[in-house]
């Protein structure tokens, strides 16, 4: 399993509640997206950052995602380019129930 880390850096122009209204929006796109475990879409309104983390099956999933097309199209949504950063899981505790 791979994850992916984004981070997006706001300045004065951050929005909590256009981060919630973008999540919403892109939910749907994500559920049941073969090669993708979970994803949550958060924020950090001390930090004016929006973040998304992905846990994904392989690296080719997360890497198949993570185009550069697929990048441009979600910094448009957000109005800022994503910092990436790949993590190796090692061990998931999964805790929900089907």
């Amino acid at each position: 399993m791979i994850s992916t880390l984004l981070t997006f850096q706001y300045d004065d122009t951050f929005n909590e509640e256009k981060i919630t209204s973008i999540a919403e929006g892109a939910r749907s796109k994500f559920e049941g997206m073969p090669g993708l475990r979970s994803k949550a879409f958060s924020c950090s309104v001390e930090r004016k950052q929006a973040i998304n983390f992905y846990v994904w099956e392989s690296a080719d999933s997360a890497k198949a995602f993570f185009t550069p097309d697929n990048i441009a199209m979600i910094a448009g949504i957000y109005g800022a380019t994503p910092d990436i950063c790949y993590l190796d899981v090692k061990v998931l505790v999964d805790n929900h129930k089907a």
